[in-house]
């Protein structure tokens, strides 16, 4: 097995070499912050048109706290020309060359430490879902930002499956492609398509999934599905769903795409990496703290401080505490019911 330091080297040089062959703007570059030992691993895939400069300001955090960074440019992207509807950008059409990808990059950060967790925006969300499900067994965490597995609209979705026609963005955020072929977003779509039915039927890695109200490009009710689905056969599960009050827009990874708040998803992210609570863990936390409980009062009281990371508290502050006591509540009621019909 090659040393930490020879790993390293050779994918530098690799990625600088293929990246200048293709002649990668700069904003899209593939992104290796590595620490000077091998040391835990994030592998984050950037959205669909989008580049690798969405990950700056939370690779950044995650590299000062300790973690090597790993942020790869997707096949097809990136790449300068006059890109127009009859000069579409090469994205690929076919699932195959993103999972292909997907899965050589989870191999590469598997050199750069002995803990791989990943994450990804959008269509990379998409890709890391799939991940998290097939290569279960090599994953630590995932973290997944408003994933695409269906549009917000269901013509959309009917457009996306049937029609090749050219599709141009009407406010394009960040160096990305000015449009696409919608057939490059099938490809998206139908990996999307299999997440959703297969969570349904296999274990995956734990995954924290998270959406907004304001989203106006993906579909939330899937993003509840597949956090309940995934709840069965994985109880480290999470989901955040922001409300429309933050305005949080799709493209929520940055500041310069729109996100007021973007510093609270790396407060998130560091919370899952960095904790080992379950999802009816964090409703217990949740559920004692509007007793009038400080989370580490909770935490102390549980005997759950080893298991919490220090970004939890602040993490606590966004969970709907609300509708956890509203469950709780229903949950009782429907057992006592029980009981009576039980006693007659």
């Amino acid at each position: 097995m090659i040393s930490y330091h020879t790993a390293r080297l050779v994918i530098e040089r690799d990625v600088r070499a293929e990246e200048e062959e293709r002649q990668i703007a700069a904003p899209c570059r593939t992104r290796l912050l590595l620490q000077a030992q091998e040391a835990p691993v994030c592998l984050f895939f950037h959205g669909f048109t989008a580049g690798t400069y969405q990950f700056e300001p939370m690779g950044q955090s995650l590299f000062q706290a300790g973690y090597n960074v790993v942020v790869p440019c997707l096949p097809g992207h990136g790449q300068i020309d006059d890109w127009q509807a009859d000069n579409p950008p090469p994205l690929p059409e076919n699932p195959r060359d993103y999972l292909k990808f997907a899965v050589k990059w989870l191999r590469l950060a598997q050199k750069l430490g002995p803990q791989v967790s990943i994450g990804g925006i959008s269509g990379g969300g998409t890709i890391s879902a799939w991940l998290a499900i097939e290569q279960v067994e090599h994953i630590h965490r995932a973290v997944l930002f408003a994933p695409y597995f269906s549009g917000s609209n269901p013509v959309i979705d009917l457009f996306v499956e049937v029609f090749d026609t050219y599709f141009e963005w009407q406010n394009q955020a960040g160096p990305s492609y000015p449009g696409f072929d919608v057939a490059a977003l099938r490809a998206i779509f139908q990996i999307g398509d299999y997440v959703l039915k297969r969570v349904k039927q296999s274990p995956m890695a734990p995954v924290f999934t998270i959406s907004s109200e304001s989203d106006r490009a993906v579909n939330n009710r899937d993003h509840q599905r597949f956090f309940e689905a995934g709840l069965k056969y994985q109880p480290r599960c999470w989901y955040h769903r922001f409300g429309r009050v933050l305005d949080i827009p799709h493209t929520m990874m940055t500041e310069a795409e729109g996100n007021r708040y973007a510093h609270l998803l790396i407060i998130m992210t560091r919370a899952y990496l960095e904790s080992d609570l379950t999802w009816a863990e964090i409703e217990e936390i949740g559920y004692r703290m509007t007793r009038g409980r400080t989370f580490n009062a909770v935490v102390a009281e549980l005997g759950w401080q080893d298991r919490s990371s220090a970004n939890m508290p602040a993490m606590m502050t966004l969970v709907d505490k609300r509708a956890i006591v509203e469950k709780r509540q229903t949950r009782n009621r429907e057992r006592s019911r029980h009981a009576r019909l039980y006693d007659r």
